[in-house]
């Protein structure tokens, strides 16, 4: 629901140029971040530097894109397309990390991509350059997991939070030089609110993952994909056809399988 309300405030404040809202988006996650670091007693010097200076640069692509792209799709088909990462994910990590996908993946993986034809192809309201961004933004996504993996346990992951936040405060800080929209006391308060919602969405994601199995807390992650269809359709009117919806569920659906099977297998 946090993640929801941080795409819905993201559509909403789509005035503001991309740089600004990453900026904004950043800022808020940074400071809280730094102080829950700093009241752990955690060191802010990280074991992999230059892994995690990388990550922050490509998440920050990532995020840039996607923010991007809402100017030209329904934020709930944004959504929807950007969650298609793992499977960019997967065959980064066949590559780099030695995993094994298995075939039936390999299926899933393929009605995945047609959800996200089904999405574009037939739905004239849907840009295709909006597409690309955020298929863009997807692939920038998959390379975030590899990095991470990459890292492993030798950072703190609020550490690895706090250097991505800071580099896209920086970035986002200085893309704002260039383009810059003055917000008034309103505008202000709701562009606080993408950072706060953004550490929240981060947090119980987290907390989720640690306290329960993979495998069955994963699938619950495209649930954000459902609320940000009802904010888009209830705040923004956006209107999908029965073409984006058979889409949308395709995506999900088939990713979900795969989180599941691939589950499965690894425990048999």
């Amino acid at each position: 629901m946090a993640f929801a309300c941080m795409n819905g405030l993201i559509k909403f404040l789509i005035q503001f140029p991309t740089f600004e809202l990453v900026f904004f988006r950043s800022l808020g996650t940074l400071f809280i971040t730094a102080f829950i670091l700093k009241s752990k007693k955690i060191s802010f010097r990280p074991n992999k530097p230059i892994l995690v200076v990388v990550r922050g640069l490509v998440g920050v692509t990532s995020m840039c894109l996607f923010f991007l792209s809402a100017h030209y799709i329904p934020i709930g088909s944004a959504v929807t397309i950007r969650y298609i990462a793992p499977i960019f994910g997967g065959i980064l990590a066949v590559i780099f990390l030695k995993e094994k996908i298995f075939p039936i993946q390999w299926f899933f993986y393929f009605l995945a991509f047609i959800g996200v034809v089904l999405i574009k192809g037939f739905d004239a309201s849907i840009s295709l350059f909006g597409v690309n961004l955020v298929l863009a933004a997807a692939f920038f996504s998959a390379i975030v997991y590899i990095l991470i993996a990459k890292i492993g346990q030798n950072d703190h992951p609020l550490l690895v939070v706090f250097y991505f936040m800071l580099i896209a405060t920086v970035v986002g800080g200085i893309g704002s030089g260039f383009a810059w929209l003055t917000p008034n006391i309103y505008e202000l308060l709701l562009l606080v609110l993408l950072g706060l919602f953004g550490y929240f969405g981060q947090l119980y994601m987290t907390k989720a993952f640690q306290e329960g199995e993979a495998s069955k807390v994963a699938p619950f992650k495209y649930v954000e994909v459902v609320f940000t269809l009802t904010v888009g359709v209830f705040w923004f009117d956006e209107v999908y056809t029965l073409y984006s919806l058979a889409g949308i569920f395709l995506v999900i659906s088939s990713l979900t399988l795969s989180v599941l099977y691939k589950s499965y297998k690894t425990k048999s």
